[in-house]
């Protein structure tokens, strides 16, 4: 008999991915446009899959600047090292999805705020961190973040447009210094998720090949629904899920504050 290994993360969704449902910021930055915050992962591939109304997200990579359409029905990604900036273009919602389940809500993301801010990882994290809850005093605290977020976004931007990839290239350097010592942690959680979940599979093939379906016999289905409603991510008001492995649980959090 084959054996098929139990996952190491109870009810994983399909292939340990991440997920969340997102309304983009309608707040106007420094240049005018309406959005999130710009940011880029360091291991994770995100996706966009648009629910609802119009807008872009701005990447920033090594093929340059990119202004990507959003509407309904529209999905877009990004590897890691892509800056992304969500743009709010008129009641945009869209569910995200994230690779490595449970990677960005352990730190897999920095935000593009100035080279000053980065080099000291104090000030970053300073910089970086709300209040809990959802009410005014977060809010006010993640639009400043936001605010200095497309600060050192838009510097970025424009040198890269110039064809000048080396701030780019930097940031990506101060990204990856920045996060160095979670790395331990982070492959603790990728074994116990993603890993686990190929691992399985390779197991289940492996049980057809030598005929014996017996793990067929464990099959069930699973429900959930969102443990908190309007929070504040990085591009917008985040509904989370307190599924393992993916979002950080915030139960009893189960209302949404009126928006600020």
């Amino acid at each position: 008999m084959v054996s098929d290994p139990a996952p190491a993360l109870p009810h994983p969704l399909p292939g340990a991915v991440g997920l969340s449902h997102l309304s983009a910021y309608d707040w106007q930055a420094a240049d005018g446009v309406c959005g999130g915050s710009p940011h880029l992962h360091l291991v994770c591939t995100e996706a966009y899959v648009v629910t609802g109304g119009r807008g872009a997200v701005q990447t920033l990579s090594p093929e340059g600047y990119r202004d990507i359409p959003l509407e309904p029905g529209s999905v877009a990604w990004f590897t890691p090292g892509t800056v992304h900036r969500m743009v709010q273009g008129g009641g945009l919602r869209v569910t995200v999805l994230m690779q490595n389940s449970g990677l960005p809500e352990a730190g897999d993301a920095v935000f593009t705020f100035p080279p000053e801010v980065l080099a000291d990882p104090d000030a970053y994290a300073a910089a970086a961190t709300l209040p809990p809850g959802t009410g005014p005093e977060t809010a006010a605290a993640a639009r400043r973040r936001r605010d200095l977020a497309v600060e050192g976004y838009l510097a970025l931007r424009e040198a890269l447009v110039a064809g000048d990839g080396g701030p780019y290239r930097e940031f990506q350097r101060a990204a990856a210094r920045l996060v160095r010592d979670k790395v331990p942690a982070w492959r603790e959680l990728w074994r116990a998720g993603a890993l686990a979940t190929v691992e399985r599979t390779g197991a289940q093939l492996d049980a057809l090949a030598a005929g014996d379906p017996a793990y067929l016999a464990r099959s069930t289905a699973y429900e959930a629904a969102p443990t908190r409603l309007g929070g504040f991510g990085m591009c917008g008001r985040r509904d989370e899920y307190a599924l393992p492995g993916t979002t950080l649980p915030y139960l009893g959090e189960q209302r949404r504050d009126p928006p600020p």
